[in-house]
């Protein structure tokens, strides 16, 4: 089971990254909080990794932080929550706060997730509530850089988070509203990750 990777960092989007290993490519799957969290491509990076196999094929899940790979594994561990799924909410839920609202049993938090209804975000919250020891041990704070893009590239960027935010199961008008309302309050030249921050803060919002 490959549980970590250090290479240089081919490709990157906000929710897959192909990490080069002594020549061999690693396609990771990620959360956006991993995203914006990663160094331009061409640098060294690495990644906290989750191998899962299912039925023959591969697919590994990175992650930047501890915290973040350690919160994948606790929502895997509640009922009906899959990889796909766990790393939806992780790209809306920090560490963090995924371990205030399992504290709280705050319903809202994990329904701000796309494909988390009401009824699974109260399982989630009953599976979990006595297991965030590890997580509360590993959460820590997050940074990132970030370098303002070309005015030029502007619409390509609105693009790539719009694209993102319909990955993650946002239906598109939704995802649509959300990034107009970011793109507003980021000003003159919003980065990718000013993008996709400031649409996941207006979903969660509405």
């Amino acid at each position: 089971m490959i549980a970590r990777l250090e290479g240089v960092l081919l490709e990157l989007s906000p929710t897959r990254v192909v990490v080069d290993v002594r020549g061999v490519g690693y396609e990771v799957l990620i959360p956006l909080s991993t995203f914006t969290q990663l160094p331009n491509l061409g640098k060294t990076v690495v990644l906290h990794i989750y191998t899962h196999a299912p039925e023959g094929s591969l697919q590994l899940f990175g992650f930047a932080s501890r915290g973040e790979r350690v919160a994948f594994d606790l929502l895997l561990r509640a009922n009906r929550v899959g990889p796909r799924l766990a790393q939806t909410i992780l790209s809306g839920i920090s560490p963090p706060d995924l371990l205030a609202a399992i504290h709280r049993s705050d319903v809202a938090v994990l329904r701000s997730a796309p494909g988390v209804g009401s009824k699974l975000a109260e399982r989630i919250l009953v599976d979990l509530r006595d297991r965030t020891a590890e997580l509360a041990a590993a959460v820590g704070g997050v940074s990132a850089g970030a370098s303002a893009p070309a005015a030029e590239v502007a619409e390509a960027l609105q693009e790539q988070t719009l694209s993102a935010l319909v990955n993650l199961g946002y239906p598109k008008s939704q995802a649509e509203r959300a990034l107009a309302g970011a793109v507003d309050a980021s000003g003159d030249a919003p980065t990718l990750e000013d993008l996709v921050r400031g649409s996941l803060k207006m979903l969660v919002k509405s």
